[in-house]
């Protein structure tokens, strides 16, 4: 039997051989497990782990990465074209359950709520937000998320340190004084989404001169061509530490936290229980430290391939033989 390995988008990748006599028949009835991803590179990484660490263990995997944002992923999920696919437990509190952080934050967590692994170092918040995600997603969709990691690959402005130090920036408050006068580079659903410039103007009452909306792959492109002097980042971009780029705290609290985890279809899971296991074991080593590292592998001067770095990693953690 071999894996299946398609990958949308336009990548490429070679089949993998698994061994038919480590898969039970009830499972290879089941069919492979489909591995999605959304349009990025942190994204192509964790789905090129999951394959990775699925075929070692014995099991048969198709990839169909690079699907595209938030609602498309995880309509893809729904719907059973993929089996599972990495998602964050901030986008999936407020963009697909619309649940908005205030509410949260005024919510007590309920001690010994959860049987999963708590996230090391995580806040009473990171934790409830998984709390909340997991119970909605299991009710309201029977899907079921796997071990969250410890990075927090949250929402967040950056500008280069010379602006910040120029200006006198340290915080998003400071910024949203002077914001009227700069352009903002962000993906192009900025505009829209409550936890976008909605929420900055809500929170902050920020009004930018102008929002230049790109592909998320060029964000940093034109911050450094200084077509803008704000960009929206992500926690764990390889190009902040990469690029020597200054993220301003969120000291008015905007943003949920945004730990990674695989969220996957029960059916997979019954066909292959080993699969919890076989992922949870990835999820304690995702540092921000690690995550951010991989990222600039693939988006910094050595270029390389997600593949290629999800396969390094996992060797140098004797998860991979």
């Amino acid at each position: 039997m071999v894996s299946r390995r398609t990958l949308v988008g336009g990548i490429a990748a070679a089949p993998l051989a698994t061994a038919v006599g480590r898969i039970p028949a009830a499972a290879q009835e089941a069919g492979p497990v489909r591995i999605g991803s959304k349009n990025f590179t942190e994204q192509l990484i964790l789905g090129e782990m999951y394959a990775q660490l699925l075929e070692q263990a014995g099991i048969p995997v198709e990839l169909s990465l690079n699907l595209g944002g938030t609602a498309v992923a995880h309509a893809a999920l729904v719907g059973g074209d993929i089996s599972l696919y990495p998602e964050y437990t901030g986008t999936a509190l407020t963009e697909v359950l619309e649940i908005p952080i205030e509410s949260v934050q005024a919510t007590p967590v309920a001690e010994g709520a959860s049987q999963a692994t708590p996230v090391a170092g995580g806040s009473s918040i990171d934790q409830l937000v998984y709390e909340i995600v997991s119970q909605e997603y299991a009710d309201q969709f029977d899907l079921v998320w796997l071990d969250q990691v410890p990075f927090n690959n949250t929402q967040a402005l950056a500008v280069k340190r010379a602006f910040a130090e120029e200006r006198g920036i340290a915080t998003i408050s400071d910024l949203a004084e002077i914001a009227g006068e700069l352009t903002i580079v962000a993906p192009s659903d900025f505009v829209d989404r409550a936890d976008g410039l909605e929420g900055l103007q809500s929170f902050y009452g920020m009004e930018f001169g102008d929002v230049l909306g790109v592909e998320p792959g060029i964000r940093y492109q034109a911050l450094e061509e200084d077509q803008a002097q704000v960009v929206l980042a992500f926690g764990t971009d390889g190009q902040v530490a990469g690029l020597d780029l200054v993220l301003l705290e969120d000291d008015e609290g905007l943003w949920p936290p945004y730990h990674v985890a695989p969220v996957v279809r029960q059916d997979a899971l019954d066909a292959y229980p080993e699969l919890t296991e076989t992922l949870n074991a990835v999820a304690p080593l995702l540092t921000d430290e690690a995550m951010s590292a991989l990222n600039w592998q693939v988006d910094g001067p050595e270029g390389l391939e997600p593949d290629e770095v999800s396969r390094a990693f996992l060797e140098e953690n004797g998860l991979l033989s």
